[in-house]
């Protein structure tokens, strides 16, 4: 993973305008209890859309967190030091970047953090395919997703009438120039 800081203007077509800058960064444990907070406030909306706040990012401790961010790569976005946005990731043995937990804080949603945070984890990875998945309902994050390149790969029926939407995009095909190693 890269360990430089990457900054982006959430503007139109590159005019400036007076929103703060967004500043993107790897991912610390000492952010474990920040990004916990920013989870469980950006997860509401999904226990409500499901009915239900028995799910892991809202019932995950604060342990857990700190063992997930040990374990795997991830990437905040901050405006003015807040944490507005977090996502994690792993590549698996099997070249897949598996994106999770993807959290934007309820009053910056919309505003391209999400797509800049997915972004900049598909450039960190060498990784040949990415997957994130989200629940069937979740319209808003299916719009998202597709319109930055993810196409439905399977779905898993939950039992209660939703499935889980598996998503995927390729990354670094052979012979595109952002693929590691290759020659132009």
């Amino acid at each position: 993973m890269r360990s430089d800081t990457q900054r982006t203007q959430t503007d139109d077509a590159g005019a400036r305008d007076a929103r703060p800058e967004i500043v993107i960064a790897p991912i610390t444990e000492p952010d474990a209890g920040e990004v916990l907070t920013l989870q469980r406030a950006a997860f509401v909306s999904e226990a409500q859309i499901y009915g239900s706040a028995d799910m892991p990012p809202l019932t995950q401790t604060l342990a857990e967190v700190e063992a997930e961010l040990r374990a795997g790569d991830g990437l905040t976005a901050r405006i003015d030091g807040r944490l507005v946005g977090a996502i994690r990731f792993v590549e698996d043995d099997d070249g897949v970047l598996l994106i999770g937990r993807i959290a934007i804080a309820p009053d910056s949603q919309g505003e391209g953090i999400g797509r800049s945070l997915l972004e900049a984890a598909e450039r960190s990875s060498s990784a040949e395919v990415a997957e994130l998945f989200t629940g069937s309902l979740s319209e808003a994050n299916i719009r998202l997703y597709e319109s930055v390149g993810y196409r439905e790969h399977e779905r898993i029926p939950q039992g209660d009438g939703t499935d889980q939407v598996f998503l995927r995009k390729p990354l670094h095909q052979v012979g595109d120039p952002s693929e590691r190693g290759a020659s132009g």
